[in-house]
């Protein structure tokens, strides 16, 4: 599996942000008021990107060890089904977050567009669901790299009989 890239996590910023913009304007052209998001948005936003590297964790200890780069000692190696559920669950953070992140600051621009700017009452709740996706895009990207297996080494392999290719 590949690691999300940069230019799927830039496109889906500006997805997220051109349905955000629509939505607002679409809302406001048909004289709805525009959407806020609710206060727990991004309170549940930080929670699931907490709770990412939480599982993350495990996953990394078993893969680079201690500090040192040594394995613990004693230490049972993590299932490889729960390492692929934790990487599979990181990129589906990183990618919810980066279109989070688009809506949240499409609603954010489009509030502070509005005669009271940064003033206004839509500003916060908007500008902190942006700051929620951003943090849950984070938190996957690291809990990505942390399920990456490093490469081994030619020496080792030969060391346990195994073929390189």
């Amino acid at each position: 599996m590949r690691r999300t890239s940069a230019a799927l996590l830039f496109a889906l910023v500006v997805v997220g942000g051109v349905v955000g913009w629509l939505l607002q304007v679409g809302l406001a052209a048909g004289g709805s008021p525009i959407f806020l998001p609710p206060l727990t948005s991004y309170a549940v936003l930080f929670v699931i990107a907490v709770l990412v590297l939480l599982l993350g964790w495990p996953v990394r200890r078993s893969v680079h060890g201690d500090r040192a780069g040594r394995a613990r000692a004693g230490h049972r190696p993590v299932d490889p089904f729960y390492a692929m559920r934790v990487l599979m669950l990181a990129k589906a953070s990183s990618i919810t977050g980066g279109l989070g992140l688009g809506f949240g600051l499409a609603l954010t621009a489009y509030a502070v567009s509005r005669v009271a700017g940064i003033a206004t009452p839509a500003f916060w709740p908007c500008a902190l669901l942006a700051i929620g996706a951003l943090v849950l895009m984070v938190a996957g990207l690291i809990a990505e790299s942390w399920c990456r297996i490093p490469p081994e080494d030619q020496a080792d392999l030969a060391r346990r009989g195994v073929e390189a290719r």
